[in-house]
């Protein structure tokens, strides 16, 4: 199982939030640091758009550990939460498509 880890305690806000992701997805340079951007390119784990530095196998999951997830939630809770409903429809699209989810939410 790949693995990726998001410092929580430094997302204050939806800009470091997007900081963070590109640090540790390796998104390409025309993420544009929206959510809707950010579901874009964790959609493409499985095929070679080359949205991320994850190139997922087939039934293989990222997971993505938030660290500090507790500092996260308190600092930008509307944004924790949007994460994790983001996460939960990003894997209905991958079921839609007759895979497996792709995503898997850790919090520590």
């Amino acid at each position: 199982m790949a693995s990726v880890e998001l410092n929580g305690a430094a997302i204050v806000d939806e800009a470091a939030f997007h900081a963070e992701s590109r640090r540790a997805f390796g998104f390409p340079e025309t993420y544009t640091d929206s959510i809707d951007a950010w579901v874009d390119c964790m959609s493409y784990l499985r095929d070679e758009e080359n949205m991320t530095r994850f190139r997922l196998k087939e039934n293989e999951t990222l997971q993505i550990v938030i660290l500090d997830a507790g500092k996260m939630q308190a600092q930008a809770p509307e944004l924790f939460e949007e994460i994790a409903y983001c996460v939960g429809g990003i894997n209905e699209r991958y079921e839609d498509y007759g895979e497996k989810p792709a995503l898997e939410l850790v919090l520590r």
